[in-house]
């Protein structure tokens, strides 16, 4: 089989498509044929090995895994003696924020693992943009107790994680505004936001209406810089660790203070969120954001368009 391969860790020059023997799954896993992947955020940081704690999940002093990838949508292609929840045919999508090896065109998966059936409207493109973003979107809002009414700003509306906080927070009845560039604007209204603020024309932070919390899903604004649009009791949270990592740390400090607080978004439960994103899906509730698609041989030019921050939403690889 094809796959996308690398020895070091590094920049998209590193990877390079081999043909590698296929895997074989063992009594509890499926074999699934990948129709389609992203290269997204986590895909990134696997591949540079920064930041330099993620080494410690995907390999020191050189990544155990050759093949990167994060999620999949695809068909099973065979099945383990003990799988008893997928059948050959069915379709498929997963992720796991450590790596599948996605980024090939076969795969072994854990039948208990994130991996569920793609329901009949969604096709593989669209199933597979809708797992890493939408994933570490859940988490952001997860962490905090929303009530219906409450007002929420998402900054960095456009990314794979801004675009699906969203649409989530919309399904759960709260009052979105969202940040993004003027050519944006339009789809960003589309998701669902009560207001769109442009951000190469307006400083959200310098606005006068407050928020119950701030989602920042680009980590290009911090605490300090936000604190006079939040409410009194308001949270901030970040995608970022954010300048000299101070999202780790002043969730505890402001904790202690009282009133405005920091928290870390800890993703946690993948099979969780993407049971909740299933549920959107099956609803027709979600819809996620596709830029570009790519072949697999062009995957160094997927990475570097994903690093480059241009992107809207998520960037495919498609394998057919």
């Amino acid at each position: 089989m094809k796959a996308a391969i690398r020895s070091k860790y590094g920049p998209p020059d590193v990877l390079s498509i081999e043909e590698i023997e296929m895997p074989t799954p063992k009594e509890d896993e499926i074999l699934v044929r990948v129709h389609a992947t992203t290269v997204n955020r986590t895909d990134c940081s696997i591949l540079w090995g920064k930041p330099f704690v993620i080494k410690f999940f995907t390999g020191l002093p050189n990544p155990t895994s050759p093949v990167p990838g994060t999620d999949f949508a695809g068909e099973v292609a065979a099945i383990g003696k003990k799988v008893n929840t997928f059948r050959v045919g069915d379709r498929v999508w997963g992720f796991h924020d450590q790596g599948l090896a996605s980024h090939a065109q076969y795969l072994t998966i854990g039948e208990n693992q994130a991996v569920l059936k793609i329901p009949e409207h969604i096709n593989y493109e669209q199933a597979a943009a809708s797992a890493e973003g939408a994933h570490y979107a859940y988490n952001f809002i997860n962490k905090v107790k929303l009530r219906a009414g409450q007002k929420v700003l998402v900054n960095g509306a456009t990314g794979a994680i801004g675009s699906a906080a969203v649409q989530i927070l919309k399904y759960l009845g709260v009052h979105v505004v969202a940040v993004c560039a003027t050519e944006n604007m339009a789809v960003v209204s589309s998701l669902g936001a009560d207001r769109v603020i442009d951000y190469t024309q307006e400083d959200f932070t310098r606005q006068s209406e407050q928020y119950d919390f701030v989602f920042d899903a680009v980590g290009k604004s911090t605490f300090a810089q936000c604190k006079s649009i939040m409410q009194p009791d308001g949270i901030y949270i970040s995608s970022e660790l954010g300048p000299r990592a101070q999202n780790l740390y002043l969730p505890l400090i402001t904790k202690l203070r009282g009133g405005k607080r920091v928290i870390f978004p800890l993703p946690t439960r993948i099979k969780a969120s993407l049971d909740f994103i299933q549920n959107m899906l099956e609803q027709e509730k979600f819809k996620p954001l596709i830029d570009r698609t790519y072949p697999l041989e062009q995957i160094r030019e997927a990475y570097n368009y994903v690093v480059s921050g241009q992107k809207t939403g998520n960037v495919i690889i498609n394998f057919y």
